[in-house]
């Protein structure tokens, strides 16, 4: 019955066949139900992961749209069969997986660099900011953060209570009560991240602010020119600077609103998983720091980078005694053909900036820390690449 609903060719048949040919064992941890016994029907991985890839590349990536269009969508009810499932075992699925997730991210890049899919020849790296799922009205100073902690402990002492109040039911009284002790346990996170914060400030004499609903989240200049609550998204893309499918081969969540320093530990990242580093990297100017340039070339990674427009010439750095990879570099982005490499750039990078908020439905994250929104960013990244390479990858 639900397989007629789809057509062979769909995507979605496509991501369940692909999926069922890599190793999604990492996701049963902590099962306890068994087939062929008494309990609640499980949807497998494969399944949930099928769900989720296709959501996001049908533009949803809220557990709360997904549970609805189940209800309603063929191509949903295909996924699910006779099977029901809420939208906080899909979100619960998402975020319990951080590591299983990376896992599988790091399998399918194995399997597009083993048949020859994806080339390493030239990536881009570049960061993205993405909206927190907090507000700057959230974001308070230590003391201000002593008295909502105040405000809390009375807030939860009142609804313990009104445990006999008649006018809440039970299910109602168990709800106030763990939202209550929500919002004291994020109280208490935010007083211990800008103690932190505070010390890692010095002698700065502007207090540091965090935030009560998103004590992970920090104010960042965005694209337009604003300040907002935000993540720093990074990610490295394999392609030709020709145009052609590109691929996702590493990704990194920051609260880190600057893009300084990031190079030496994505292009680590890249090889980890692999097992190659990259032969040319192109990168904006923001990422130009003297340290990860070296660092980076000595792994064999050609960088094609501007440099600042204040930098020293390299007579300078020559008289300077500067390591021979940073002159190697300025050297190399003298000359016409890095100049003309650099334009891919853009078509690369920028490319997948754009695509998770216009295409996965993550202009805004809905989900509170670096753990749960690496996790929604990780799934984003593999139905980009399995949504352009799931069917070579079946051949």
């Amino acid at each position: 019955m639900f397989d007629a609903l789809i057509p062979e060719d769909h995507p979605a048949r496509i991501l369940w066949r692909v999926l069922g040919t890599l190793d999604l064992s990492r996701f049963e941890v902590g099962f306890t139900s068994v087939e062929g016994h008494a309990g609640r029907a499980l949807l497998s991985p494969q399944r949930m992961l099928t769900l989720w890839l296709f959501a996001y590349t049908d533009g949803v990536s809220s557990a709360r749209r997904i549970g609805r269009l189940i209800e309603r969508d063929a191509v949903y009810r295909w996924i699910v069969a006779d099977l029901d499932v809420s939208h906080d075992k899909l979100s619960a699925f998402r975020r319990a997986h951080g590591e299983a997730l990376d896992s599988l991210f790091t399998d399918v890049l194995g399997v597009l660099v083993h048949k020859g899919l994806v080339s390493l020849a030239l990536v881009s790296q570049d960061g993205t900011r993405t909206r927190a799922a907090a507000t700057a009205p959230s974001f308070r100073t230590y003391g201000s953060l002593l008295a909502c902690r105040e405000q809390a402990a009375l807030h939860l002492k009142a609804v313990l209570a009104a445990v006999d109040d008649e006018e809440y039911s039970k299910a109602q009284h168990a709800r106030r009560e763990a939202t209550a002790k929500d919002y004291q346990r994020r109280v208490e996170g935010a007083i211990t991240a800008v103690k932190e914060l505070q010390a890692s400030n010095g002698s700065s004499d502007k207090p540091a602010r965090v935030s009560t609903t998103d004590a992970e989240a920090r104010v960042m200049k965005m694209g337009d020119g604003g300040f907002r609550p935000a993540y720093n998204v990074q990610y490295v893309v394999a392609g030709s600077g020709l145009g052609g499918s590109r691929a996702v081969v590493g990704v990194k969540v920051t609260n880190v609103g600057s893009d300084m320093g990031s190079l030496t530990s994505m292009m680590e990242q890249v090889e980890q998983r692999t097992g190659v580093y990259p032969e040319t990297l192109l990168a904006d100017g923001g990422h130009a720091c003297h340290e990860d340039i070296v660092t980076t070339e000595q792994h064999g990674v050609a960088v094609i980078m501007p440099p600042p427009d204040r930098a020293k010439s390299i007579a300078t750095l020559r008289q300077e005694g500067a390591p021979p990879e940073l002159i190697a570099w300025r050297e190399r982005m003298e000359t016409p053909e890095a100049k003309e490499q650099y334009r891919a750039r853009a078509s690369l990078c920028e490319w997948c900036n754009a695509h998770p908020k216009s295409h996965h439905d993550i202009e805004q994250l809905l989900v509170r820390g670096i753990a749960k929104v690496t996790c929604v960013i990780l799934m984003g990244a593999l139905a980009t690449n399995l949504m352009q390479f799931g069917a070579a990858m079946l051949r």
